[in-house]
């Protein structure tokens, strides 16, 4: 059938934005080979991250290093206190809810120390101050309530970021967030840590691959290279740099004396939170007659679990847009499930919290500071009460927006 004169105008407007956007591709070097990344060692630091979804006997034998770490610090003889595991969603500006939780928890007096903390996106900028504990508690508070939009994006032109350029937005306000608290003395307290027997991941995701990468902040830290520190805020970047908003991150690496560049992005792309993999089992027969000691996982979502009403307008922008937001929440809902089914496999204990549909504090623009103070100390109270559930809930749409109720 002969095309309309609509159509063929149509088809050739996409045709050139095509054009344009292939000419506006940014160079960059090679994706290390395929079979090379899996076992490639960064910075010449062979543990330096791990791959959740393929062989975990490299982060088994990392935990089992761990245990043993603990043991010495505490002695061969002495029963080893009970193990907490901390993991911390992304939500981009919701972040200030995790934090103010962990601020509030200071106050109770309960907080306990964490073995293990991991953390995605706006997740992974708390872990580090989570990891060590309540004297960086000042700074948390600081960088989730005393930001405002420009310390975090600068906003540049759309059509031209669509033809030419690779996100929406500038995160160089956001790196020097980073850099003004993740410095030398940061690096020395998580290496300390780490050989105390204390492990911290953050999560992105390899984009040349499709793949979860969850780095080993500890052994970066403790590696001593010169370049662990600038590293280590690269990763934190990515971990938050959500596809096509913020620019993706390039990670140099070194394959037989030749320079790559990884492309990493968002961990939320891949995962929105994680625990351990399924596949590894904290049930380990072999220790079967050994005491087992008291294990809890405190899981924080960065946002809510139940869904929000909203008119969704009838355009390409509006459907995508809402689509792409439903596929995240079932995304971070899917995670949840997946951490509670495994740790009750494993006999651990199941804590979880969230921001509830009675948060209604109204937010003009993303990273809004008036906003994320109110949740920052929403989230102080659930801290300071002790507002964690041991179970789901249903998960149900909330009403309350609906014009029509």
């Amino acid at each position: 059938m002969t095309s309309s004169p609509s159509r063929r105008l149509l088809a050739g407007l996409l045709l050139a934005l095509f054009a344009l956007t292939g000419c506006g591709t940014i160079n960059r070097l090679d994706p290390p080979p395929l079979a090379a990344t899996q076992t490639l060692p960064i910075l010449g630091i062979d543990n330096a991250r791990f791959w959740p979804d393929s062989d975990t006997a490299p982060l088994i034998r990392e935990i089992d290093q761990l245990r043993a770490r603990q043991t010495q610090v505490a002695g061969p003889r002495q029963p080893l206190p009970a193990r907490n595991f901390l993991a911390l969603s992304g939500g981009g500006d919701n972040g200030a809810f995790g934090a103010g939780l962990l601020v509030g928890w200071t106050a109770s007096g309960r907080r306990p120390t964490f073995d293990v903390v991991t953390g995605i996106s706006a997740g992974a900028l708390i872990a580090p101050f989570a990891f060590l504990g309540p004297d960086y508690d000042p700074q948390l508070r600081e960088v989730f309530t005393e930001v405002a939009p420009h310390d975090v994006i600068q906003m540049g032109s759309m059509i031209r970021a669509v033809l030419f350029g690779e996100a929406l937005a500038d995160t160089s306000p956001l790196y020097r967030l980073i850099a003004t608290h993740v410095n030398a003395a940061m690096m020395a307290a998580i290496a300390a840590e780490y050989q105390r027997g204390r492990l911290l991941l953050i999560g992105t995701t390899n984009l040349d691959l499709g793949r979860p990468v969850l780095w080993n902040i500890g052994a970066i830290a403790a590696s001593g290279h010169p370049q662990a520190l600038e590293l280590f805020r690269r990763i934190l970047l990515a971990s938050a740099s959500i596809p096509g908003a913020f620019p993706p991150v390039l990670v140099d690496v070194d394959v037989a004396g030749r320079g790559y560049q990884e492309m990493h992005v968002d961990g939320g792309a891949s995962i929105q939170m994680f625990l351990y993999p399924p596949t590894l089992t904290l049930r380990d027969q072999a220790r079967a007659r050994q005491p087992q000691r008291e294990r809890t996982a405190w899981v924080v979502r960065n946002g809510r679990l139940d869904t929000e009403w909203a008119s969704t307008t009838r355009s390409i922008l509006g459907i995508a847009s809402r689509s792409a937001s439903t596929l995240l929440h079932f995304s971070a809902v899917n995670d949840i499930t997946r951490i509670f089914l495994t740790t009750q496999r494993d006999g651990v204990n199941f804590r979880l919290a969230y921001i509830g549909p009675e948060f209604d504090a109204p937010r003009s623009e993303p990273f809004d500071t008036a906003y994320m103070r109110a949740l920052f100390e929403y989230g102080y109270r659930h801290g300071l009460e002790g507002r964690w559930t041991d179970s789901l809930r249903p998960i149900g749409s909330i009403e309350r927006n609906d014009p029509a109720r």
